[in-house]
């Protein structure tokens, strides 16, 4: 398994509903009737009608258990028809929608996540779970689930998903308070994206991996040329991830994959566009900022990739600025990196710093195995490479 790490993730499925009409009464000043009420798991597309506490609302775009009644101002998903079935109208009256609305949907609240760096349980001497409570992160990503004959999820591809190292160390993070986020793929290994044939055959593998562990969060790394650079397995995994977003809602898609030092390669903007066109409804999109020739500067490189990649979520799915940065990653590699690109503690902290300001969603790094000083100890996979106090891009990282 390569040092260096990418993902990919999710998408949502829109499945439209029955829009019921709204019918007028006999007479002008009578309330109009009641649309069906508002059901929490029913899907919702643009049009579709719902009535909620004597009032009516129409469907702006996709939605699905979020309540007409605290989700109807003027940039949210419903929008107020007024009220219905004769009922007096709300003392406080609905926000007029903007004449252009946007065609996307701002990004929901609480996109942001707790800093989960990755760990390898298989791999460079992980430290215990409890070994690095102190440094207050709250959560792992985990890498990484494979494919075992054809499209079975499996740790490293060869043990299932229950039992053995990874669901040994799972069990112990939770233990210590920390949440895990699995993340499927990585640069090499025998993936699901080529071995599932279809998206309804991918979704249903990320399916069992959301199923056995309760995810909040599932990260998909997409890398190199079977996965990242293969347009039909693209397109597969987008697909797959709009399938288990119709599915778990709640659950964030993460999708994970290289860039250069001036935001997202060729296929980087193809994922990014695919998304869009496909409807995956991806949350949040994270880029890797090493190994892309960054040079001295890795701050500057960093800063120049996301800012490339904000720039493209604008144009794809004209998103604001702040809208931009809230699907925004960023996934650094500690110490020297496979090219031997050097990310100090001290530059760490100016990354670390400067995602706060612009209120990305996602900040994380490879790898905890490597959170190790070992000064001129090159690139391997038990420390970084660097003199540092062992855990400090972990400390770094919680501050997030």
């Amino acid at each position: 398994m390569k040092l260096s790490r990418k993902l990919l993730i999710l998408g949502t499925v829109a499945v439209a509903s029955t829009a019921a009409a709204v019918l007028p009464m006999a007479t002008s000043s009578a309330a109009a009737a009641c649309a069906p009420a508002w059901n929490a798991s029913q899907v919702y597309t643009g049009g579709n009608t719902a009535s909620q506490n004597g009032t009516n609302y129409s469907a702006k775009w996709w939605s699905q258990n979020e309540s007409p009644a605290t989700h109807s101002g003027q940039w949210d998903v419903w929008k107020n028809d007024g009220a219905c079935g004769g009922t007096t109208p709300p003392t406080t009256p609905p926000t007029t929608p903007p004449t252009n609305p946007p065609t996307t949907p701002p990004p929901a609240t609480g996109t942001k996540m707790a800093s989960a760096p990755y760990v390898y349980p298989g791999w460079g001497n992980p430290p215990a779970p409890s070994a690095i409570a102190s440094t207050g992160v709250k959560a792992f990503t985990i890498a990484f689930v494979l494919a075992n004959n054809g499209c079975n999820p499996a740790w490293d591809g060869e043990s299932g998903l229950t039992g053995g190292v990874h669901a040994s160390y799972i069990a112990q993070a939770r233990a210590a308070g920390m949440d895990i986020v699995p993340s499927v793929g990585g640069w090499s290994g025998n993936k699901l994206g080529p071995n599932c044939s279809t998206p309804e055959a991918l979704a249903g593998a990320y399916q069992k991996i959301i199923d056995a562990f309760q995810l909040k969060s599932i990260d998909i790394d997409i890398e190199n040329t079977d996965e990242f650079e293969n347009t039909v397995v693209q397109d597969r995994v987008l697909n797959a991830l709009k399938i288990v977003k119709q599915k778990n809602p709640s659950v964030k898609t993460i999708l994970t994959f290289g860039t250069s030092p001036t935001g997202p390669n060729f296929y980087g903007t193809r994922l990014v566009q695919q998304a869009k066109a496909l409807n995956a409804n991806i949350d949040i999109f994270t880029q890797m900022p090493f190994d892309f020739g960054g040079g001295a500067d890795m701050y500057g490189s960093t800063v120049g990739a996301t800012e490339g990649l904000k720039n493209l979520l604008k144009t794809t799915f004209g998103y604001t600025d702040a809208q931009a940065y809230s699907r925004i990653g960023i996934s650094g590699m500690n110490g020297l990196s496979d090219q031997q690109e050097l990310t100090s503690v001290e530059t760490w902290t100016r990354i670390r710093d400067y995602a706060k300001s612009k209120n990305l969603s996602r900040f994380t790094f490879w790898a905890v195995n490597r959170d190790r000083g070992c000064a001129g100890g090159g690139v391997v996979s038990d420390c970084s490479g660097i003199a540092q106090a062992d855990w400090a891009f972990t400390k770094i990282s919680a501050g997030f």
